[in-house]
């Protein structure tokens, strides 16, 4: 079969199923306008606090049940004196938009759309509309650290507090104060999310979430689509972080909208878009281990009527990094250009060009040696156990994309996301292999070239109408990815190193035997509708997927193929209750399931794994802020996971998983000056089915915990600012992270111990002292310098964590 064929049988099934949300069409249009024209004009009691004004008609606009269009940018930093009483729509948001130079108007079909005033007093049309409340982006407002809405766990704008499923948002302002340089970084400060599970390597963006880490990270989506790399080779993308503008973390189970994920949860990356007011950013960065980069991000409208705008964001930074002979290089660069073809269609079309020359280090060493001594000795924290003649990383990869929407009235709209993306990966390594004796470590080799092409491509359908009393926002789609790798390896062995007075140039044999070139392709359809209704103060949210996957892995040497198709049927389903003081309890269920990247002995694909959680939770937000606080309860069980021995070069299954647990959130801005950002996770996670060991046959580790998973996690990170005084301008932030106890082997005989990371930072705008636009900052992580294991995948493979970095960034905002 060619590679750009697509199965017929697959494509019948995805229409025939398609077919049964053609229904939701037909429903008679004028029928719903009316029922929005009659709900518009309903006096009802409301009970909506002083406050932030972007929050306040966001809560309205959902309690009354009409649909509000709202530029961000016209509320923001407005507050209200709220409402309390009996009112109709108009007059609600009138009283509520008292003060705030702004204005309401109503559509034809019953939605309404704010306006600025004019000095004259006259209404004028914004620049921009942003149709988010309509079309499902993940807008609101964000003010600071604390965003409002977010669209992660349903692909339509929610609220976060209405929102039946954990879910966690770090800002641009969070990723900039706290110094991030990867996108695992940024999520630091997040509970239930391990971001460093393979310790200081900065190759890849890990992410263990809820106690599961499967060495992959099939867990990224990026501006709503799948990160599309193939977890069962080298080629995994990464974004960096300064081309974000904010990243959503949705915890547990999310087949539903997303097709193939993992249980434990996944992050949604959100790219900075075209503005059509223009500004622009120039900044330079420097630190430790002589990192240096520059940065550039340029955006305004291209025309006089300002229906387009660009985008034009770049960057370039290299660093040595804390091992020797392993440093970091990357060139990237990514244009964008939005059209607003009318103010009920747009289009944002996006390109991400990056080229990695050099990747840093990615290796493990024992845990004699590490955690605990090896001969008397520990193994330093700078050693490199590689040739670095033979040690070499280097990724080139190209995304091309575009987002649709288009509101056809004031019930229906369709949004279409599709990417494209290619990777070059080009590697070798050599790599130790636990001890030979008292001082040598055993080495092998691995040498990869691959190239990976895939596309994706998601269609949505999105009504809201009411029935009755109740309100529907019913979204239905249909998407289809595609994936092709080519992969060439060689491997071999290399002379012993001494891990403790290392000398290089030793020699490297390659093993013909070991060699293989393989092409490896994975195929998904999946049809999904989902149904969000509120009712009173109830929120529910109901919904289904079919999956449809074929994956296949063809032997260029020997010509055998392995297949597999499997398919899955999967299920989500929430109830939330808001209370008019902001208390929202709720539970859900949601499943998910991942095709297996891993073979057995016999080179067959694994069985897919399957997960399924319930989650029980209480959000509070205090009426008249942004501030939310966030208690969820969690049990999952996953089902056929795969583990591999440290001698073998296959998997095996490894039956069941469950992770039960407990998170805790805050973010809060406790006065206009200080943000605090606090959280805890416990987890408790363990093998649920008899899993035979892959140390010793004879070994049952049946409720033994997981390598890599923390039974406790904390945080805390505060942020002040000097808003009058000689020190206005002057800012500085302080954070603490404690990672507890882990195991570091699946048969549990040793642990690495707990550790706690301090960070800080400390910034300045300059346009106090007369020079506009200018900020600089200063920031460390690992503050007091701290060596310790951030954790171990078995006994030979153990990671240290980062060491102390400070870095300083200088920013002309323009």
């Amino acid at each position: 079969m060619r590679s750009n064929d697509f199965r017929p049988t697959h494509l019948r099934q995805a229409i025939r199923c398609a077919a049964l949300m053609f229904p939701l069409a037909l429903m008679p249009q004028q029928s719903v306008a009316a029922e929005a024209q009659a709900a518009s004009q309903q006096v009802r009691q409301y009970n909506i606090a002083p406050g932030n004004l972007s929050s306040a008609l966001s809560r309205f606009a959902g309690e009354a049940g009409v649909m509000l269009s709202v530029d961000a940018r016209l509320t923001e930093g407005k507050q209200t004196g709220g409402l309390n009483g009996e009112y109709g729509v108009h007059e609600g948001f009138t009283r509520l938009l008292q003060g705030s130079g702004l204005s309401i108007s109503q559509g034809e079909q019953g939605g309404y759309t704010l306006h600025d005033q004019g000095s004259d007093g006259a209404m004028q049309l914004p620049a921009t509309t942003v149709k988010g409340f309509a079309l499902g982006n993940a807008l609101g407002s964000i003010d600071g650290y604390n965003a409002t809405h977010s669209s992660v766990a349903t692909k339509t704008s929610l609220p976060l507090l209405e929102t039946s499923q954990s879910v966690s948002v770090v800002t641009r302002e969070q990723m900039d104060d706290q110094g991030s340089q990867t996108v695992a970084e940024a999520m630091r400060y997040t509970p239930g999310v391990m971001t460093n599970p393979y310790g200081a390597t900065h190759r890849y963006d890990y992410v263990a979430m809820r106690g599961f880490n499967d060495g992959s990270v099939d867990n990224l989506f990026l501006d709503g689509l799948k990160m599309m790399g193939d977890s069962g080779t080298y080629s995994s993308l990464q974004i960096d972080p300064y081309f974000l503008e904010r990243i959503d973390i949705l915890k547990g189970p999310s087949s539903v909208l997303y097709g193939r994920s993992l249980p434990g949860g996944l992050a949604a990356m959100t790219t900075k878009k075209p503005e059509f007011q223009a500004s622009g950013q120039i900044q330079a960065i420097a630190g430790s281990n002589d990192k240096k980069g520059i940065g550039f991000d340029f955006t305004g409208p291209l025309d006089d009527q300002q229906r387009i705008a660009y985008r034009l964001t770049g960057l370039v930074d290299s660093a040595d990094t804390q091992f020797d002979y392993a440093d970091e290089e990357r060139y990237t660069l990514a244009p964008s250009v939005s059209i607003d073809f009318s103010e009920d269609t747009h289009l944002t079309l996006q390109a991400y060009l990056q080229k990695d020359p050099n990747s840093g280090y990615h290796g493990g060493l024992p845990a004699e040696g590490t955690i605990n001594r090896h001969a008397g000795r520990h193994i330093s924290e700078h050693f490199f156990e590689g040739e670095p003649d033979q040690d070499s990383f280097e990724r080139e990869q190209q995304m091309i994309g575009y987002q649709f929407e288009h509101r056809f009235n004031d019930t229906w709209s369709a949004r279409q996301n599709f990417r494209y993306q290619t990777s070059d990966v080009s590697a070798e390594q050599v790599y130790a292999a636990g001890w030979a004796n008292d001082t040598e470590l055993y080495r092998a080799y691995t040498g990869a070239d691959e190239k990976l092409h895939a596309w994706i491509i998601d269609n949505m359908l999105q009504a809201e109408f009411n029935t009755g009393a109740a309100q529907h926002t019913v979204v239905g789609g249909l998407d289809y990815q595609r994936r092709k790798t080519r992969v060439d390896y060689t491997a071999g062995t290399a002379s012993n190193i001494d891990a403790f007075n290392p000398v290089y140039g030793g020699t490297v044999t390659i093993n013909p035997a070991w060699s293989s070139s393989s092409t490896r392709r994975l195929e998904q359809t999946g049809v999904y509708l989902q149904d969000l209704i509120a009712l009173d103060n109830w929120r529910f949210s109901l919904g289904v997927r079919q999956d449809w996957v074929k994956v296949e892995s063809e032997d260029e040497i020997y010509g055998g193929t392995s297949k597999d198709e499997p398919s899955k049927f999967t299920g989500r389903a929430g109830v939330l209750y808001l209370f008019d003081n902001g208390l929202a309890p709720y539970m859900s269920y949601s499943e998910s399931f991942n095709p297996n990247a891993y073979a057995d002995q016999d080179g067959n694909p694994l069985a897919p794994t399957e997960g399924k959680q319930w989650e029980f939770g209480l959000k509070f937000q205090p009426n008249g802020t942004d501030d939310l606080y966030t208690a969820s309860l969690f049990h999952i069980d996953q089902e056929n996971l795969a583990t591999k021995a440290a001698d073998e070069d296959f998997y095996r299954p490894v039956g069941a998983v469950r992770s039960q647990g407990l998170e805790l959130e805050a973010r809060l801005q406790l006065t206009e000056a200080v943000r605090l950002l606090g959280s805890y996770t416990y987890t408790d996670i363990e093998y649920s089915k008899s899993i035979i060991s892959t140390v010793d046959p004879t070994l049952d580790n049946k409720g033994n915990s997981p390598t890599q998973a923390a039974e406790h996690m904390a945080s805390a990170w505060l942020d002040y600012s000097f808003l009058g005084g000689r020190l206005e301008g002057l800012k500085i932030g302080a954070g603490v992270r404690y990672v507890g106890d882990s195991w570091a082997d699946a048969e549990n005989t040793l642990e690495v111990p707990s550790y706690t990371l301090v960070d800080a930072s400390l910034g300045y705008d300059l346009g106090k002292l007369g020079l506009t636009g200018v900020d600089v900052r200063l920031n460390a992580n690992n503050l007091t310098d701290k060596k310790y294991v951030a954790s171990c995948g078995s006994l030979n493979y153990c990671y240290f964590g980062e060491e102390r970095n400070i870095t300083a960034t200088a920013s002309y905002n323009f």
